[in-house]
């Protein structure tokens, strides 16, 4: 594997020479957090599709293939699904906000009270997400050096943050561009055509596994209605999400680019189901349905190839890995130290201070994500308080603010409260992996929304014509009151 070993070792060099490369390029607070808001269609859509696709869902949405068969396809379809929405529907609005943050978001529209409360659920959510993504990298190591799952863990882990920390936005943009290219020549060009003709192609599929297995509906109407709950609507509020878009250089360029990169999940969910439905036809007793990818590539690929494709897999974990790393570090820093320490940027010659003070709680963050997936060992429970959390907590507040004018700040405050509470309640009494504590903690939190913010005055005249304005795109570059680079 000697081959395969030195496209690993290249990849892994190039992503710490692009962080170098970054760090020069991010002297601002605005470069460092969202490159500048200057990502062109091409870079946006690719950066986008890089951090949707992770490893759950390219080892997982292969495992949900090899488990279920086409049907598999439906946890990747729905974030595709949700990223469509999202860019068609309200990437355009976002963009035109300027802001760094969700929390800023609310703050603008609800009239700055509601900050702390949903930064910690956001942090919380991200902090999640990367841990989930940091614990895949043990996978696809012990696949490559059948190595220790902790030292697997530091060594992954170690390298995105080294490049996350230098660089910030940039460094993540440039390693996520050559990790959508690399993800798409080693998972849609290489392994996929490669698994369905050493299965025997689909009619040898066919014969040999059950007719469900080809059913689009084969997985469930509950279980799909479940995905579209927690990760179409997750992708519409996700700071890791939220931050991408406002790299944008436009709102055409949110709208369209992020159209582009939903349409490309959609593909790739596909891929996945059809390469799990391949390996089940190969190796049809494997231990668990997640050692498909590895297996597959391990038996199958020539050398060369299998070094490639792991690389796209090591590619799909470290895209989610370090926006979600970004993502906490920035609301950690931005929406909770800031606001708790009453501080925000007055002048330019605090510029370069944030931008280092963000780097600080990049690394910080970063120790904090390593050490919590060492400590972790199962990814889909994991994920799964993230999103509950995240949908549970935050979704009506966001949604009420951008779709309803009625909502008020003492609203969201109680729908994220009575939510988040609710949610971690009903997982406590049926379980982590259950469906019901998103169902009923989403339906509480609309239930409190609508009713306390009826209950209360309605938001203030200013704040609303304050808001409409920077939706509309003239409320200025940058908020609260921080100054605009003169290169931008």
């Amino acid at each position: 594997m000697a081959v395969d070993y030195a496209v690993i070792v290249v990849y892994l060099a190039g992503m710490l020479a692009m962080g170098w490369w970054g760090m020069r390029r991010a002297k601002s607070k605005s470069e460092f957090l969202v490159a500048g808001r200057r990502l062109g269609p091409a870079m946006y859509s690719g950066t986008m599709a890089a951090i949707v696709l992770g490893g759950a869902s390219t080892i997982g949405g292969v495992g949900l293939g090899y488990q279920y068969g086409i049907s598999g396809a439906w946890m990747v379809f729905t974030i595709g699904l949700g990223l469509l929405a999202l860019s068609v529907f309200f990437s355009a609005r976002i963009a035109r906000l300027k802001v760094y943050t969700v929390s800023e978001m609310l703050d603008l529209r609800y009239g700055g009270r509601a900050g702390v409360i949903s930064g910690v659920v956001m942090w919380a959510y991200t902090l999640m997400l990367a841990v989930t993504s940091t614990i895949a990298y043990a996978t696809i190591f012990d696949v490559l050096f059948d190595m220790n799952r902790t030292l697997a863990i530091v060594l992954g882990g170690s390298i995105v943050v080294a490049y996350s920390t230098l660089g910030g936005m940039w460094s993540i943009t440039l390693t996520d561009m050559v990790q959508f290219v690399v993800k798409t020549i080693g998972v849609l060009l290489l392994l996929l055509p490669i698994a369905v003709v050493k299965a025997g192609g689909f009619s040898e599929m066919k014969a040999k596994l059950p007719t469900e297995y080809f059913d689009p509906l084969g997985i469930g109407g509950e279980t799909i209605f479940t995905y579209v709950l927690i990760y179409t609507f997750g992708m519409l509020i996700g700071q890791d999400i939220w931050q991408r878009v406002f790299t944008a250089r436009s709102d055409t360029t949110a709208k369209w680019g992020g159209t582009v990169a939903g349409t490309y999940c959609l593909v790739y969910a596909v891929a996945g189901a059809v390469i799990g439905t391949a390996a089940k036809v190969m190796y049809p007793t494997l231990p668990s349905a997640d050692a498909a990818f590895a297996t597959i590539v391990k038996d199958e690929l020539p050398v060369g190839v299998r070094g490639l494709v792991l690389a796209a897999a090591l590619a799909a974990v470290m895209s989610t890995s370090s926006g979600a790393l970004i993502a906490c570090a920035t609301v950690a820093n931005n929406d909770i130290w800031s606001r708790l320490r009453g501080t925000a940027a007055t002048g330019d010659g605090e510029e370069r201070d944030e931008v280092r003070g963000n780097r600080v709680f990049i690394l910080i963050m970063g120790i904090g994500v390593i050490c919590t997936a060492i400590a972790l060992n199962n990814v889909v429970e994991a994920l799964t308080v993230a999103y509950n959390l995240l949908v549970g907590g935050l979704l009506v507040p966001i949604l009420g603010g951008l779709l309803w004018r009625r909502g008020t700040a003492q609203g969201a405050l109680a729908a994220v409260v009575v939510g988040g509470v609710a949610v971690i309640g009903l997982m406590a009494t049926y379980g982590i992996l259950a469906n019901e504590p998103v169902y009923y903690g989403l339906l509480s939190s609309l239930a409190v929304y609508v009713i306390v913010s009826l209950a209360t005055p309605a938001t203030d005249a200013a704040v609303l014509a304050a808001w409409r304005e920077r939706l509309a795109g003239h409320g200025g570059a940058e908020p609260l009151s921080e100054p605009v680079p003169a290169h931008q």
